[in-house]
Order: C-alpha cells, then sequence, then structure tokens
C-alpha cells in the first residue's frame, strides 16, 4: 500500500436507546467524562442528540480496538474525539495518551466511518502507518 499499510481495525455497534438512557440517567456528569466539548456541542445541536452521541461512543470504541486495547488503562475516551470534515465526513483526533500511542506504533492516519439508524449505531476505524504489522 502507498504511503502506509493498515496497523489495525476497530468496529463498534451500539443501541442508541442504551445511550439515550444514559444520557436521561447520567446527564452531563455522563457527558462530560466519555465526549469532548466539540463533540458534545456538535451532538446537542442536532436533532435527537442520542444518535450523534452513540455514533461517536462506537467510533472512540472502534479506534481503541484497533490499537488493540480497548478503552481503559492506556486509553481513555478523552483521548479520542471526532471532528467532521466541511462535507460532514467524520475525521478522529487523538490527544493525550492515543496520541502518544499513535506515534510509538507509528500511525500517521485513522480512517473513520460512521452511521446511525433509529435503533443502532455502527462505526469503523482503520489505523494506517508506514507499514503494516498484519
Amino acid at each position: 500500500m502507498k504511503g502506509g499499510g493498515v496497523i489495525g481495525i476497530g468496529v463498534d455497534i451500539i443501541e442508541i436507546r442504551r445511550m439515550r438512557e444514559a444520557l436521561e440517567c447520567w446527564g452531563t456528569r455522563f457527558r462530560d467524562r466519555v465526549f469532548a466539548p466539540v463533540e458534545w456541542r456538535y451532538c446537542e445541536s442536532r436533532p435527537a442528540p442520542w444518535r450523534h452521541y452513540a455514533a461517536r461512543f462506537a467510533l472512540k470504541e472502534a479506534v481503541a480496538k484497533a490499537f488493540g486495547t480497548g478503552i481503559g488503562a492506556e486509553i481513555g475516551w478523552l483521548d479520542i474525539e471526532t471532528l467532521r470534515t466541511e462535507s460532514g465526513a467524520p475525521v478522529v483526533k487523538l490527544v493525550g495518551r492515543a496520541r502518544a500511542m499513535a506515534a510509538r506504533r507509528g500511525v500517521n492516519r485513522i480512517l473513520a466511518s460512521l452511521a446511525h439508524g433509529h435503533e443502532y449505531a455502527i462505526a469503523q476505524a482503520i489505523l494506517i502507518g508506514k507499514e503494516s504489522s498484519i
């Protein structure tokens, strides 16, 4: 692959109902522990914000799975942010521990895709680096 190889792939699916319940039960306490201000400002600007939160939650999980760690001691919720291009395509921004891990592993790009319907949100992340590790 010109410009780099696949370092990791992750996917996640979430029931939107569960995200809505978490937001209703825990409110801003949950939101602020899982989502960066740029993410929650976007989600709250949309109709049915829980759908957008669910998609971003799934993308954070997918990125962490692509690293092979999951969310936990090595990568936290706020170490992965979902931004958007002008066209609306998702862009992953790594900060903190995730950014440091990406540098150690030679990740120089993350391809991301997310989708949501009425019941489920799904996301996929592909880590691209200088050379393939699979």
